[in-house]
């Protein structure tokens, strides 16, 4: 389905640029119709059936007189000006890929029973990072392997579910909305989770897509098993994503359970010293429990790598249960971003990809 979006402006050039862009750029998710007159657009949005409704500034717009059901938004001239007249706010002056996030965004607040599907075809395929033990660098290694993927031409989401992880340490892209946004908006529970989750989304300069993480760190830790089903549903009702790359701490909790749960792989992140394997058997074995209480499926999708490995100071588990991944060695005197952009070229992650 197509967003049906009104915009009325009385600087003609300036909507005929945008209808040029939308219709370039956003001709299969949206129909847009320009008004120069406020009596004209008001008439429109009827008999249109507009989902949102964008206004210039300079019109002083009766918002009792827009439809129920249609979004609305002034257009500003600064990003600084977060609402005017009580109503929400796009700044006209930003790229149009930002301004078709904000449509999004207001559209997603009138379309809760609305199915809506996104751009991509097929499967998406969910690779969960985690760690029996701090320390183990298993955040990299995620980072490391949605650029991978990002580089061999896969689209790629990266998702941050530590409690005091930080995606913005290793990703940049435009918005002003943050993870913190994404979970008011599924508490909330007015508003359709799959098209506000496409409007927060940024996109890295590697091509990786993610999350800028929530301002307050406690935010992650209101997110139960329900909420982790409805994130993972949200997202793969967008259908745009090859894969999901999500990094997370590991507690056994009903929230991680649920994470495993919907993977497709889990790849726990160890040193290979005598704690950290010690520590992953423990957890190995309790999963192993766990599953057959519960007539689940867990262990059947671990693997696990060796990051930071010595053979002087580490160990590979010789379970023969237990999936090797490979080791990734220790780098010395190299700043995160260099570790990162070693570890993105490694034979090791490709193996991840391709098992």
């Amino acid at each position: 389905m197509k967003i049906r979006v009104a915009v009325l402006d009385d600087n003609k050039s300036y909507l005929n640029r945008l209808s040029v862009v939308f219709t370039g750029k956003f001709a299969d998710k949206l129909e847009v119709y320009s008004f120069s007159a406020l009596d004209g657009a008001l008439a429109g949005l009827v008999e249109n059936k507009i989902d949102v409704f964008i206004a210039s500034d300079t019109f002083n717009v009766d918002t009792s007189k827009i439809p129920s059901g249609c979004g609305f938004a002034y257009f500003v001239y600064s990003p600084e000006v977060s609402s005017l007249r009580e109503q929400k706010t796009i700044c006209r002056y930003q790229k149009a890929e930002m301004i078709y996030k904000e449509i999004l965004s207001i559209f997603s607040e009138n379309a809760t029973d609305i199915g809506f599907k996104m751009d991509g075809e097929g499967e998406t395929r969910i690779c969960t990072f985690t760690s029996a033990s701090g320390g183990t660098g298993a955040s990299t290694l995620a980072v490391s392997f949605a650029k991978r993927l990002a580089k061999i031409g896969k689209k790629v989401l990266y998702m941050n579910l530590e409690k005091f992880g930080n995606s913005d340490l290793y990703f940049s892209g435009e918005g002003q909305f943050s993870f913190g946004d994404i979970i008011f908006s599924l508490k909330s529970k007015k508003v359709n989770l799959a098209i506000k989750m496409e409007s927060y989304v940024k996109e890295d300069s590697s091509g990786v897509y993610f999350y800028s993480s929530s301002p307050n760190a406690l935010d992650i830790a209101e997110i139960t098993k329900d909420d982790v089903r409805q994130l993972i549903s949200a997202i793969k009702a967008m259908n745009s994503y090859d894969f999901i790359v999500i990094d997370t701490g590991f507690l056994f909790s009903s929230s991680v359970i649920e994470i495993f749960n919907h993977s497709d792989d889990i790849i726990f992140v160890s040193d290979g010293s005598e704690v950290a394997n010690e520590k992953f058997m423990r957890v190995y074995n309790a999963i192993d429990i766990y599953e057959r209480q519960k007539n689940i499926k867990i262990l059947s999708k671990v693997s696990l790598i060796y990051n930071k490995f010595s053979n002087k100071t580490g160990r590979i588990i010789s379970d023969s249960n237990i999936r090797i991944l490979g080791g990734i060695v220790r780098y010395e005197n190299a700043s995160t971003e260099q570790i990162i952009g070693q570890i993105t070229n490694s034979d090791d992650l490709a193996k991840i990809i391709y098992m």
